[in-house]
């Protein structure tokens, strides 16, 4: 585990800045983290922050996956439960529970949406080269929300596609999202 992650589990939440999260010579960095006994990642250029869980405030007629929004110092947050969203059967809040704040481009719009996981795994460096095309599923599995495999210590890693997971067209309500605030 990574001395990153450590200094996450141990204060709660941290911040990182965009010059904190640079990639290096050696590729693009990625954070992964466990969704249900599943490893997924994102560019680390795309995550804001990571919290520790907390209960966000109920967000009326939203889908079940929505568990409602967070007051990010002054900005407001809707936060997704990733295992919700991705049909998991078994979704468990504990002490590793974590809510990741993604930052992507929304409707020309900077936004920001919290995705509830159950941990978050390690940062690590891969070149854009090693990662894999999604296999074809056929039209019954919607592949919308991946854009890659790579493989990390043996282990098949998932690369989200942020831009389709975090739509908000695609969340199916009208709540306009949170919006990067400057300054």
């Amino acid at each position: 585990m990574s001395s990153e992650i450590v200094q996450v589990i141990q204060n709660q939440e941290v911040t990182y800045s965009d010059t904190d999260m640079m990639a290096d010579e050696t590729g693009s960095q990625y954070l992964s983290f466990i969704v249900g006994e599943e490893e997924f990642s994102v560019s680390i250029l795309k995550v804001q922050e990571i919290r520790a869980w907390e209960v966000p405030t109920f967000l009326p007629n939203s889908p079940g996956y929505i568990k409602g929004v967070l007051n990010l110092r002054g900005t407001i947050v809707p936060v997704m439960d990733l295992r919700m969203r991705f049909r998991f059967k078994k979704v468990n809040y504990n002490a590793t529970t974590v809510i990741i704040i993604l930052k992507n481009r929304n409707n020309g719009k900077d936004c920001l949406m919290g995705c509830v996981v159950d941990g978050v795994s390690d940062v690590f460096n891969l070149e854009e080269s090693e990662i894999s095309d999604v296999p074809e599923y056929g039209s019954d599995i919607d592949s919308r929300f991946t854009s890659g495999i790579m493989t990390v210590g043996g282990n098949a890693v998932t690369l989200l596609n942020l831009d389709n997971l975090l739509k908000l067209d695609l969340i199916k309500h009208p709540y306009s999202g949170g919006q990067v605030v400057n300054g």
